[in-house]
């Protein structure tokens, strides 16, 4: 070799070492699970894998949705299972929405006990009446991939790891000849008598366990699979049911089967499995789901974890997820990096994996089908997730969104109702929220070239999903282009979602050529005006007749035509149009004169009262950053000519509605969303209107950003002089060159380069 190939060799050699530093940065460490488990946050602090189909988490309470008859309120703080504020677990179950509004899942939860058997879960206020256990915070921890903490009134430490499909418990036990597990197959989130459908359990022999469980909540027709094994033969077992008395017993009676009997079915069972333990001794269980068979599931632990410990399990996990994390490199503080590889970590969540390690999974037709070349995936709470966390999604996790949008065509292909999902989970679509946003997220995957599908097809199903005219009023919207109040409780906010869909579906047309198509879905995208109010300033409920509807009142959330917000927040809701917006409502001025009136005013705590999923922690001035609706808003600055007020509200915004504390959240993160919002709003610009290839310009509240993308180009971002005060933007600079017009392309940010942001303490103006 010549002296000059020896040193481009060391060079490429140091370079190549370099990376690799850079591409395994231990930034699992940044990861702090607790962010939002306090509050409105609604997530959950157990072990799971990226995008896993698994999510191994604590119960602390068994709070159920029924009381007297009617919906208990108290139930919704549990959406995840988890309460930091509380003082007792209960078990720990292997399935969990993250940071939503509405819940189901908390399958299979297990709770090790010592001493006398007890299977019933007590009370938080007496937890020695049943198998749950106090715990202490002090004696808890929660990483990326892992979770542990000690079962006081048990002696106890609980330690949870994951792979995608495979949920791994370690319990460290005292010597006792009296040691638990209990399996309780009745406990779930949301629950209430009668939804459990059914449970059927076979014990395979002294390790292993299989069976399934059936529910009908959320997710209306939803069967679980699953396998159970533990490292270390049970000396005995049991079961007891609750089902209660009925008059066909059928022959089954025969057996006693209460103890060491092998197959056990009815609606509400309990399992318990005894062991004699040495002190510190520690007993694993591996416990994997499938949406499809108990031999699948079998199988799933045999591929995933296999004859793997806990301890390399869980390093193999965090491996995992320092590689999702490494996809953006930032500097800044301890704190910042703490809230932004959280919520980083809490985006990567959900959508979940829903299908087994051969492909297999059960479709919306309850049919076994197998997922070619393409990774299926569920848990599309779409209302909130099309905003931001799918966008975001198209510039860093391409390759899984894609699939993401394929998951949807397959839901559409399998569905009698020919729709594409509203909000969907294990084979069903619960229909939550209003919209039909799933095509948001198709035409938006599709338009920035990261869908490799077949397009045309799916402009078909976006057409079909929209043209469901027995669905939420579409007929009506389609006949008169609103939605009568008379018709509907949120007929405004409906019609508002509608449109921008709409404008979805004709971006889509234009981009695979459909000008018939465009031209039908651009007029239907004007709707939003038949909802605005040029006497008030307001979009408003409109009557059957034309008339708007009478008693109105902007700030209410209640009977006002809106879903989960008010006029104030809805009326700026045109996300496809700001300057047509900002004409009506009397020019740029004006139109900023009312933004400026949102953040500032104060929103009497009557006017949030009737809607869960808003508090005064997500709530700035009138603007609810806690909801979703007006994630957009503070970016419209731009479109009204004072670019500095969105820079500093979109600091405020970040600094108020995110901390690293339990009670961080100022609202549910709802899948992802509010999370996505913090890391694209961090890095300083947002997709205002997904489905366009434009991104608003906002203001960075970091100091340096390295977006390793996935092919294989690098996006920087920094910015100058950044700081608390110096928030606003003084010029943005995009490869040596100037941007004017606070608007960053799709494209400059895959193709690679420098976004320079030169930070000032004066607004420019």
């Amino acid at each position: 070799m010549t002296r000059c190939g020896t040193a481009v060799f060391l060079f490429l050699l140091v370079f190549s070492l370099h990376f690799k530093a850079q591409k395994f940065e231990k930034l699992y460490q940044y990861v702090n699970p607790f962010i939002g488990t306090e509050k409105m946050g609604h997530t959950y602090p157990g072990a799971t894998a990226p995008f896993g189909a698994v999510q191994l988490s604590p119960e602390t309470d068994t709070i159920t949705y029924e009381l007297n008859g009617k919906y208990n309120g108290e139930v919704y703080k549990y959406c995840a299972g988890y309460r930091y504020e509380d003082k007792t677990i209960v078990g720990f179950s292997s399935t969990h929405f993250s940071g939503t509004g509405h819940s189901d899942l908390g399958d299979f939860l297990i709770m090790p006990t010592e001493g006398k058997l007890q299977l019933n879960p007590g009370t938080a206020t007496n937890p020695e009446s049943g198998y749950r256990s106090r715990f202490s915070h002090r004696n808890e921890k929660a990483e990326a991939g892992y979770y542990q903490v000690k079962l006081e009134d048990h002696n106890i430490l609980a330690e949870l790891t994951s792979t995608t499909r495979v949920g791994i418990h370690r319990y460290t036990f005292p010597k006792s000849d009296q040691a638990h597990i209990i399996l309780d197959l009745m406990a779930g989130i949301y629950n209430y008598d009668g939804k459990n459908i059914w449970t059927y359990v076979r014990v395979e022999n002294g390790n292993t366990v299989t069976g399934y469980r059936q529910t009908n909540g959320w997710a209306r027709t939803r069967t679980v699979y699953f396998a159970m094994k533990f490292s270390k033969p049970f000396k005995s077992y049991g079961q007891k049911n609750y089902d209660g008395k009925q008059v066909y017993n059928g022959f089954w009676r025969k057996f006693d089967q209460t103890k060491n009997f092998p197959e056990i079915a009815g609606k509400n069972l309990k399992m318990y499995f005894d062991f004699d333990t040495n002190e510190n001794e520690a007993i694993e269980v591996k416990l994997a789901i499938s949406p499809v068979s108990q031999a699948n599931a079998l199988e799933n632990i045999e591929r995933e974890a296999g004859s793997l410990s806990f301890d390399q399990i869980k390093t193999q996990t965090q491996d995992n997820w320092n590689k999702e994390l490494n996809k953006i490199i930032i500097k800044g503080s301890e704190n910042e990096k703490t809230n932004f590889y959280t919520a980083m970590y809490h985006t990567f969540i959900n959508p979940t994996t829903y299908m087994d390690v051969n492909g297999e999974y059960k479709g919306l037709d309850q049919n076994v089908h197998q997922a070619n070349n393409f990774t299926n995936y569920t848990t599309f709470s779409l209302w909130d997730t099309y905003r931001t966390l799918h966008p975001f999604f198209n510039i860093i996790q391409p390759k899984r969104n894609s699939d993401m949008v394929k998951s949807m065509m397959a839901h559409y292909d399998q569905f009698s109702m020919k729709m594409l999902p509203i909000w969907s989970h294990y084979a069903n679509d619960n229909w939550c929220m209003s919209g039909y946003h799933s095509v948001s997220v198709v035409a938006d995957a599709i338009i920035k070239g990261n869908y490799s599908g077949d397009t045309k097809a799916a402009l078909q199903a976006c057409i079909a999903t929209a043209n469901k005219r027995d669905y939420e009023g579409i007929g009506q919207y389609i006949d008169l282009g609103y939605i009568p109040a008379e018709k509907s409780g949120t007929s405004v906010s409906n019609t508002l979602e509608y449109a921008y869909d709409d404008w979805a579906i004709a971006q889509l047309a234009k981009y695979v050529g459909e000008t018939e198509i465009y031209n039908q879905f651009i007029k239907r995208s004007e709707n939003w005006k038949n909802n605005f109010d040029k006497s008030s300033g307001f979009m408003r409920p409109r009557l059957a007749d034309g008339s708007f509807k009478k008693d109105f009142n902007a700030l209410s959330t209640h009977g006002q035509g809106f879903i989960e917000g008010n006029s104030w927040n809805y009326s700026f809701f045109v996300p496809q149009n700001p300057d047509e917006l900002i004409q009506l409502m009397g020019g740029k001025k004006k139109f900023a004169s009312k933004l400026d009136k949102l953040f500032t005013m104060h929103l009497p705590d009557e006017f949030f009262a009737d809607t869960e999923d808003i508090t005064r922690e997500g709530i700035i001035g009138g603007y609810v950053h806690g909801n979703e609706p007006a994630h957009h808003v503070a970016y419209l600055y731009n479109w009204a000519g004072q670019p500095w007020k969105t820079q500093a509200q979109i600091r405020r915004i970040l600094e108020m509605q995110y901390k690293a504390t339990p009670d961080g959240l100022g609202g549910n993160d709802d899948a992802g969303q509010m999370s996505a919002w913090y890391i694209l709003s961090s890095l300083g610009f947002y997709p205002v209107a997904p489905g366009s290839v434009d991104y608003a310009i906002g203001s960075p509240a970091i100091e340096h950003a390295m977006l390793n993308l996935e092919n294989g180009k690098t996006f920087e971002i920094e910015a100058i002089n950044q700081s608390p005060k110096n928030m606003y933007v003084r010029k943005v600079v995009l490869n040596g060159k100037e941007i004017k017009n606070f608007i960053l392309k799709h494209s400059d940010i895959i193709n690679g380069g420098k976004l320079s942001f030169y930070m000032s303490d004066k607004p420019r103006k």
